[in-house]
């Protein structure tokens, strides 16, 4: 895929995001396109200097996402983590090798700004993308925890 293009999102591509978000099992249990609250979140994530919503655009279409976060801390002499989530890629662009780009890039993003660890957590129904992340070299080092409200 060498016309992708990664880039920060924009409020255009929301809409976009959400389908993606919505296009699996669990997303379509949890996602409502069309609600305006995404909108609200968006502008929110847009205006916080720690966090980049990427877009990979091919074509002048978006077919992947991912969230980068960065969060400073004292742990590990202060070093700042980067945080990886929500990587979608659209249904039908997948296996094409965007998913590998997005992450690669937010990896190579969170080297280049200091952080001295990258972590994500995926579902532990998504068998194929923990294959796919150690792939990349993530190592299934913790167990991760939520409480949804």
């Amino acid at each position: 895929m060498d016309d992708l293009r990664i880039r920060r999102a924009a409020a255009t591509d929301v809409p976009a995001i959400v389908a993606m978000l919505a296009d699996d099992p669990l997303g379509a249990k949890r996602e409502s396109p069309g609600d305006p609250a995404y909108a609200t979140a968006f502008a929110e994530i847009d205006a916080d200097p720690h966090q980049f919503l990427a877009v990979a655009e091919a074509d002048g279409s978006v077919v992947g996402t991912l969230q980068l976060t960065f969060i400073p801390g004292l742990s590990r002499r202060g070093a700042t983590r980067a945080l990886i989530e929500a990587v979608r890629v659209r249904s039908d662009q997948r296996g094409a090798g965007v998913g590998r780009r997005l992450a690669e890039w937010a990896i190579d993003t969170a080297r280049s700004r200091g952080a001295a660890v990258v972590q994500l957590t995926t579902d532990a129904s998504r068998r194929d993308a923990h294959r796919f992340y150690e792939r990349l070299g993530f190592v299934a080092s913790h167990v991760g925890m939520k409480l949804i409200f």
